[in-house]
């Protein structure tokens, strides 16, 4: 595999192709596993719980206290987790916690366990 093509795995980007990625997780040790929904619940296995994880883009969509920390970002959606958590931090004073998702909780402590972000955001109980 190229160097470049592991670059684009790293940013994310929608060009890689499957065997890429297949390849890059074969070097790191892991499998690639697809199941739908009935094979889980048959198996009795829950999904994953996504709560520590960090998302390789940060749709603002899906969190509306950084959408609305983030009302000058135009022209695209979606946030790299540095960048939502600079915004995060540079706008803490704004922040709404008890407006907060349990969701959106999980990203903001997740971008500050993952990225060393942190102590001027304001969500010690989280």
């Amino acid at each position: 595999m190229s160097r470049v093509t592991l670059h684009r795995i790293e940013k994310g980007e929608p060009s890689v192709t499957g065997g890429a990625w297949a390849n890059a997780m074969a070097a790191l040790g892991m499998t690639l596993l697809a199941r739908n929904t009935e094979d889980a619940q048959a198996t009795g296995t829950s999904p994953a719980d996504l709560n520590e994880w960090i998302p390789v883009r940060v749709r603002l969509a899906d969190y509306p206290q950084l959408k609305a920390l983030a009302w000058q970002v135009h022209g695209t959606d979606t946030l790299t987790p540095m960048e939502a958590l600079g915004i995060y931090e540079r706008n803490a004073r704004h922040l709404d916690t008890a407006a907060m998702s349990v969701a959106e909780q999980a990203l903001l402590q997740a971008l500050r366990t993952g990225l060393g972000g942190g102590a001027s955001v304001g969500m010690s109980d989280v």
